[in-house]
């Protein structure tokens, strides 16, 4: 019987020990470990980016659909160049 793959995976990171020592009192302050205080930073940022993506995908297609915009031109090219 095969086992289920996990769903995290440890990393290791290097930090200086000035930040590593910040890290800690700011993971304290919100009641979560230093991992958890990184799992959550990087969660947000993978999800910012992917909702970049789609809005930016989103505004490319109605570009490409255009826009009608109403109204007619009832001038020629030149008549709005004379001078």
């Amino acid at each position: 019987m095969a086992t289920p793959e996990p769903t995290t995976q440890n990393i290791t990171i290097r930090l200086e020990r000035r930040t590593l020592r910040k890290a800690k009192i700011l993971a304290a302050k919100r009641n979560t470990s230093i991992s958890g205080l990184l799992a959550e930073q990087i969660e947000t940022l993978v999800g910012e980016d992917d909702a970049y993506e789609q809005a930016q995908r989103r505004a490319l297609a109605l570009l490409d659909q255009g826009f009608h915009l109403g109204g007619r031109i009832e001038s020629t090219r030149d008549e709005w160049h004379e001078r």
